[in-house]
């Protein structure tokens, strides 16, 4: 994948690996079960980096599943990195996408969002392209589990009935890194923060502050007041978090079962209310 010889390995879990490369050079192999994620991932970053308003390891290599990218060391969370961190998430917003769903340049329409499919299909009205290429296909895939009753899908269903109204101001498509949990913010030794692990496409700026409020961030506040001073938000972005929530936990109800489903639907009464 890079041309370049191995010298030594080191396991970081069953996934993902640290590898030295002739010249000292220390780079992330990461194995993909699914073919085509490492091609998604790729182009996801590499979009991502296009923008240079946020930190992104470089791509060395990809085959059908493998990716090689930067090595980043690891530091702890400041405040003054989160509210940098808040500014350049703004810039990566406005650096825009042609459409809503509209995937990486080289990336497959047959994405993924963590272990889950992610189907990258375009629209221009993104409260119609959040409930039929978002919303509802888990929600279908999460009754055909079982993990959601079908007698408790008339919340979620009346929700997408009701996002014209519930969607605020219209929006242009935004750059977005699509799953934008702490876990996918590493706070670099450097001093800055760096995205990984993106499903990445073009979609509404508000669901990645909502996945950031989903799991937790350090310094949450300050990424905010960072990313508001440098392109703020449409009044009564807040109360919409749970509407844009509903696409996230509905994937992790289809992956991990129950415990999502009952978020998901506290999300969709929260959304209406």
């Amino acid at each position: 994948m890079t041309g370049r010889t191995v010298r030594g390995e080191r396991p970081m879990s069953g996934a993902l690996a640290e590898v030295g490369l002739d010249g000292g050079q220390l780079v992330m192999v990461k194995r993909a079960d699914d073919p085509g994620a490492a091609q998604a991932e790729a182009a996801g970053l590499c979009w991502l980096a296009e923008a240079g308003a946020v930190r992104i390891p470089k791509v060395h290599g990809h085959e059908a599943r493998w990716l090689v990218t930067d090595l980043i060391p690891q530091g702890r969370p400041s405040a003054g990195a989160a509210h940098e961190f808040g500014r350049g998430l703004a810039a990566l917003h406005a650096a825009g996408a042609p459409a809503f769903g509209a995937p990486p340049p080289g990336g497959p329409v047959e994405a993924y969002i963590g272990l889950a499919p992610m189907r990258n299909v375009t629209g221009t009205d993104w409260p119609v392209w959040y409930a039929e290429h978002r919303v509802l296909p888990y929600l279908r895939a999460a009754v055909d589990r079982g993990t959601i009753r079908p007698a408790e899908t008339d919340v979620v269903e009346r929700v997408c009935e009701a996002l014209p109204e519930l969607a605020g101001p219209a929006e242009p498509p935004a750059r977005l890194h699509g799953d934008l949990w702490n876990g996918n913010v590493l706070w670099g030794a450097d001093g800055d923060v760096w995205l990984i692990d993106p499903a990445a496409h073009g979609g509404h700026r508000e669901t990645d502050l909502a996945m950031l409020h989903l799991f937790g961030c350090p310094h949450l506040e300050q990424v905010v007041d960072g990313y508001r001073q440098a392109a703020p938000l449409a009044d009564g972005w807040a109360d919409r978090i749970a509407l844009h929530q509903l696409f996230p936990l509905l994937v992790h109800a289809v992956l991990f079962g129950r415990g999502y489903a009952e978020q998901a639907l506290t999300a969709a009464r929260r959304a209406l209310a």
